[in-house]
C-alpha cells in the first residue's frame, strides 16, 4: 500500500473572498444613474422631513411679532427665548392636556395589545372549528371606516351616562385597534414553529401556561412593534378625541393644541408652536427608542440554536 502526498504547491488554495468595499464599488461604477437617483431621492426625503422641522423650531423661539411680520424661515432674534415653552405649559394647560393623553392611551394600548396578542394566538396556535370565520371577522373590522361608528358610539356612551369622563376614549381606541392587532399578531404567530407548542404540550404545559411562557417570549419583538404602530396611532388621534371630550379638563394634547388662543381669539402661534414642538420630539425620542430594539429584535429570530 502506497501512500502519495500532494506537494505543497500542487494544493488547491481558496481565494480570499473580496472585500465588501470592492464589491459596492463595482455596483457603483456598474449602475452609476441608479446610485444618483438613490442619493437624490434620499435627500429630498430629508429635505421635507426636515424643513418643517426646522421652521418649527425656529418659530418656537420667536414673538408674536416676529412671526406675523418676518419671513417664514428668518432667525429669531433671541435664540433663548424659551417664554414660548412656559406659556404652552402653564398658560396653555399643556401639563393637563398631556396627563389625559397618557391616561387615555396607555390603558387602551395595554389592552389592545393585551387582547389582540390573546387572539391572534388562539387563532392561529390553538386548534378548534370555526376559527378561520372569525379571524375573517376580525378583518372586515379593518375595512369599517372610524367615521362612521363615531354616532352610534356617542349615543351609546351617553345612554350608559359615560360622557364627562375618558372612559369612552379607551374603549374606542381599544376597539378600533383590535382588528389590525389581531391581524399582524396572527401573522407573527404564523411563523413560529409548531414544534415548539408541541413539545410545550407533551412537558405537561396547559394552553395557558403555554401562552405565557412560551408564546409571548417568542413574539415579545413583533409586541413591540404592533405597540408602536398602536401607539402613534392613538396618541396622535384628533378626530375621536374631539368627539368624545367635551370640557377643558378632559381634552388630550391633540386637541388642546387647538386652543391656544390669546384675547379676542387670537391665535398664540408662538405657544402653539413650541407645544407642538414638545409633543413631537417627545413622541420622536420613544419612537427612536423602541424603533432600534424592534429592529435589532426581528433579526434575530425567533429560534435560536
Amino acid at each position: 500500500m502506497t501512500v502519495t502526498s500532494t506537494p505543497a504547491h500542487a494544493r488547491p488554495t481558496t481565494r480570499p473572498a473580496q472585500p465588501a468595499r470592492r464589491s459596492r464599488l463595482r455596483r457603483l461604477r456598474r449602475n452609476p444613474l441608479g446610485t444618483v437617483a438613490t442619493w437624490a431621492a434620499t435627500t429630498l426625503l430629508l429635505l421635507v422631513i426636515l424643513i418643517p422641522l426646522v421652521w418649527l423650531v425656529l418659530g418656537s423661539l420667536k414673538t408674536q411679532n416676529e412671526i406675523l411680520n418676518k419671513p417664514a424661515f428668518s432667525l429669531p432674534d433671541d435664540w433663548f427665548n424659551f417664554q414660548n415653552y412656559v406659556d404652552a405649559v402653564v398658560d396653555g394647560n399643556l401639563g393637563t392636556y398631556a396627563r389625559n393623553s397618557i391616561v387615555a392611551v396607555f390603558p387602551s394600548l395595554f389592552m389592545t395589545i393585551l387582547f389582540g396578542v390573546a387572539a391572534g394566538f388562539a387563532l392561529e396556535i390553538l386548534v378548534w372549528k370555526g376559527r378561520g370565520a372569525v379571524l375573517v371577522s376580525f378583518l372586515a373590522g379593518i375595512m369599517v371606516p372610524g367615521q362612521m361608528i363615531l354616532l352610534p358610539l356617542f349615543t351609546i356612551y351617553f345612554n350608559l351616562h359615560l360622557t364627562g369622563t375618558l372612559l369612552p376614549l379607551v374603549i374606542t381606541y381599544t376597539a378600533i385597534g383590535l382588528p389590525l392587532t389581531v391581524f399582524m399578531m396572527a401573522t407573527f404567530f404564523r411563523g413560529v414553529p409548531r414544534e415548539i407548542f408541541e413539545a410545550a404540550t407533551l412537558d405537561g404545559a396547559s394552553t395557558i401556561r403555554q401562552f405565557f411562557s412560551v408564546g409571548l417570549p417568542l413574539v415579545r419583538n413583533a409586541i413591540f412593534t404592533v405597540a408602536l404602530v398602536q401607539f402613534f396611532f392613538i396618541w396622535n388621534d384628533l378626530l375621536i378625541a374631539m368627539t368624545f371630550t367635551s370640557s377643558d379638563d378632559l381634552r388630550t394634547i391633540q386637541v388642546g393644541l387647538l386652543n391656544f388662543q390669546g384675547q379676542f381669539g387670537q391665535v398664540e402661534y408662538g405657544p402653539t408652536l413650541a407645544a407642538v414642538c414638545l409633543n413631537v420630539f417627545a413622541t420622536g425620542a420613544i419612537y427612536l427608542f423602541l424603533n432600534q430594539r424592534v429592529m435589532k429584535g426581528l433579526t434575530a429570530g425567533s429560534v435560536k440554536g
